[in-house]
This record gives structure tokens, sequence and C-alpha cells, in this order.
């Protein structure tokens, strides 16, 4: 019998893209109602989509953390992240963006399974390098979406073009402020999955992995000459918006670029 849960977890996903965007657009009592309308199906896709997540990275022996899995797991973790964040800070717009990506790793994992295994005996010390991986990866991912939106939102009042959707967004100082926030966070644990890494990981600089830990040091070059710039230069808009998405496509074809080499284009597991 087919699976049906990813198709609801899909549909949930879309329903709740829908109210968030209903919420944007409407003011009053609609807009309350829309609001928790969207909290609902939201907090339902995300529970479906963790039940959907942990047969697959648990399989039963080890940890699988194939390319697709690992595309669904993170997809999970950021919109999770920005759910819980947004109740605090005006970061609820990047559902919009987050939520159709999730559908997207929730399809991919279901029409093109692949695995990895890791095995049960790997080091604690290596867990926790990976767990800061995927978290400071969520957490940059988040902040480079957070940087298109910025930038898309100065270039609009500038040219002033800007339609109601900017005028739902918080103001770009608002906006430039939650950016840093999130690199400095991201940063720090980016920082603390390199020293993991190079503590925990026999050779770093192996064959599989030399282009994952230089593309991993180029982001993190990335992100602190920015956030340096910042305090000492002033750095603000432009700069650090593209200094932020360069440090992110770097970090993208560290982690992704590489598993995506590795496991689908060489085959090696």
């Amino acid at each position: 019998m087919m699976n049906i849960e990813p198709f609801i977890t899909v549909l949930l996903y879309l329903a709740a893209t829908v109210s968030l965007a209903l919420k944007f657009y409407h003011a009053g009592d609609s807009n309350r109602l829309a609001g928790r309308l969207f909290n609902i199906l939201a907090f339902a896709a995300l529970i479906l989509h963790a039940r959907l997540l942990y047969p697959s990275i648990f399989p039963g022996e080890g940890l699988d953390f194939g390319f697709f899995n690992a595309i669904s797991l993170i997809g999970w973790l950021v919109a999770l992240i920005v759910m819980l964040t947004a109740f605090f800070r005006p970061l609820e717009n990047l559902l919009l963006l987050l939520f159709p990506l999730a559908i997207l790793a929730i399809l991919l994992e279901l029409w093109l399974p692949g695995e990895r295994i890791l095995a049960d005996s790997l080091s604690g010390g290596l867990r926790i390098h990976i767990l800061l991986s995927i978290c400071a990866y969520s957490l940059l991912m988040i902040s480079a979406l957070q940087a298109l939106i910025l930038a898309w939102q100065e270039k609009m009042l500038k040219t002033r073009r800007a339609g109601k959707i900017i005028h739902i967004l918080p103001p770009l100082q608002v906006m430039e402020n939650l950016l840093l926030e999130l690199i400095v966070i991201g940063f720090f644990l980016l920082s603390l999955s390199l020293v993991t890494g190079l503590v925990f990981i026999e050779d770093l600089f192996a064959q599989h992995l030399v282009h994952k830990t230089a593309l991993s040091i180029v982001a993190w070059l990335s992100y602190c000459i920015l956030l340096w710039k910042r305090w000492t230069a002033g750095w603000r808009g432009k700069k650090i918006t593209r200094w932020a998405l360069g440090g992110f496509v770097a970090l993208l074809l560290a982690y992704l670029g590489s598993k995506f080499v590795l496991e689908l284009v060489l085959q090696r597991v």
C-alpha cells in the first residue's frame, strides 16, 4: 500500500504557505484568523515531516545521511528554526520561501531514494561534528535567504517601486540587524564545526574531504571578513548582502556540492 503521509505533508505545507500569504495581504479579523490557521497547518506539516525523516535517517542500523535525506533534514530544520524564531523576531516572511523548499525536499527524497549509512560505531566527537555542521549550515542558509530579501527590499525602495509587500516587511535597519544576528550565530557554529572536524576527523584533508574542507574554510573566511568589516568599517547594505551570499555559496558547494559529487556522480558511499 502506498504511504500517503508524504503527500499529506506536502498538502499541509502548501496550505500553510497559502494561509501565510493571506495573513500578509489582509488586515483585521481575517488576518488574525489566517494567522491562527497558519500556525496549526505549519506545525502539523513540521510534525509529519519529522515522522517521515525519523525512519529514513534511523533505518535500524547506523545513520543514513544520504544526499536527499540530508536535503530533507536541512529543509525541515531550517523551517522549524524560522517557525519558532518568528514568535520573537520578524522572520515569518522567510517561510513563504522555505515551505516550498521543504516540499521540494520531501518529493526529492520520495522519488530519488538513496542511502549513505554511517556506522553505529561512529565516535561521539564525530556525531557532534555532524550535528554542528548541519545546524551551522541551516542557520547560514536562513541568513542567505534573509540577505536576498534585504537586497530585494533595498532595490525596490531605491527604485520607488515598493508595493504592498514592502510595507509588510520590517524596516531595512531591522532586517539588516536580524541578518547580522543570524550570521553571528551561524559563524559561531561553523567555527565549532571546523574545530571539531580538526580534532575528531583523522585526516581532514583526505582525498574525499579536501574540497569540502577547503570550501568550508573559504566560507568561514568570508563570514569572518564580513563581521570584521561591519564592526571596524561600518559595512552596510550591498556589501553585507554580497559577502553573506558569497559565504553561503561556498558553504553550499562544500556540503551539498561535495555530497552530490561523491554520492550521485562518483557513487561513493
